[in-house]
Parts: C-alpha cells; structure tokens; sequence
C-alpha cells in the first residue's frame, strides 16, 4: 500500500534527458527560456519574485519530467542567464540562488529518475534538499564575507536571513505544491497515449 502511494512504476517517464540529441537542448533550451521569462513577467506585474519563485516552478519541472541531467542544466543555467539579461536576482544573491536551484533540479531528478518516486514526493524532497543547500551556502557566504543578502538585511545572521527567505516565500511554495504534481501528471498522461523514446 505504502509503495503505491510513494512509488510509480518505471515507465517512460520522465523523459530522461542524456544530451546525446538535439531534442534534448532544444528541451532544456526552452525550459531556461520559461524559467528566465516567468520571473521578468511577474515583476511587470509588480508579483516579487522572492514570494512566488516562479524561477523555481520550472526548474522543478524540468528535474521532475526530464531527469537530473536536465534539472541540473536548468538549475545552474536560469538565474546566470536571468541576471545577464534582466539584473535579476541581485548580484549579491546569486551565488546562493544558483545553489539552491541546482539543488532542486538535481534531486528532483533524482528522486524521479533513480527512485520512482511519484511527482509529489520527490517535489518535496527537492524542496527540503534546496532549503538545506540554500542554508549552506549563505552560511558559506557569511564565513566568506561577514555578511549576507537577506530581507532583513545585511547584520541578519545566516540561519535568520535563510528563515527570512523561507518566510516570504511560502506563497511560492504553495503554488509549487498545487501546480507542479498537476503538471507532471498531466505530461505524464499525454506521454502515456504517445509514447516517446528517452
């Protein structure tokens, strides 16, 4: 009882990208291009990006439904790309956002990919596994630097600024618990009637 409700049968998905094929860059290409676009739309609309993490939606999406190739890929890659083109997120943030983002996207592939876990439970695991990675690497930052970027400002301590940010971003969160489950479910089910090699 308990495996069917965690684990899915391997079946062909995720679409488990290996970047032997064009397929998969024009995939991760456009998984980036959302994950950039989102958060750029949201400010036009004055939604912070820090509260809803659109960013992250996508980055979840592409570890859930490609694989931790392609979560890694759209991790590390959005919030560099982000920043060249629009300034967001700020400088003094991005090391610690890159983290958590690569973060999500590697073990949400993970999680996926190598355990079968269904799309809700290897969500919030990738969720739990970001926010320990985000605490890291601010932690890092602040050995580093003496400081970090945190809604609270600058003299914020490590574990304050990361609780800070967990706080303000709980809508997000919550957005990414009632959509993401959704959107793989309804990929996967499309998948189902055209299967598609990996």
């Amino acid at each position: 009882m308990m495996s069917r409700i965690a684990f899915s049968m391997p079946r062909s998905w995720p679409l488990v990208l290996k970047y032997t094929n064009i397929r998969s860059y024009v995939l991760t290409a456009v998984f980036v291009m959302l994950a950039v676009l989102t958060p750029w739309v949201c400010h036009q609309f004055r939604l912070a990006g820090p509260t809803f993490l659109p960013m992250h939606i996508f980055v979840l999406l592409g570890g859930l439904l490609f694989g931790w190739r392609a979560g890694l890929a759209i991790g590390f890659l959005s919030p560099f790309i982000s920043y060249a083109l629009s300034g967001m997120p700020a400088l003094p943030t991005l090391p610690q956002i890159v983290v958590e983002l690569t973060t999500y996207g590697l073990v949400a592939g993970l999680l996926r990919e190598k355990l079968h876990l269904r799309a809700l439970w290897a969500l919030l695991g990738a969720m739990v596994a970001g926010r320990l990675a985000l605490t890291l690497a601010v932690l890092a930052i602040y050995l580093v630097t003496g400081s970090v970027s945190s809604p609270l400002g600058p003299e914020a301590g490590p574990f304050t600024a990361v609780g800070a940010t967990i706080r303000q971003g709980w809508p997000g969160m919550v957005i990414q618990l009632a959509l993401v489950p959704v959107v793989v479910w309804l990929v996967g089910r499309l998948a189902a009637r055209t299967p598609i090699d990996g």
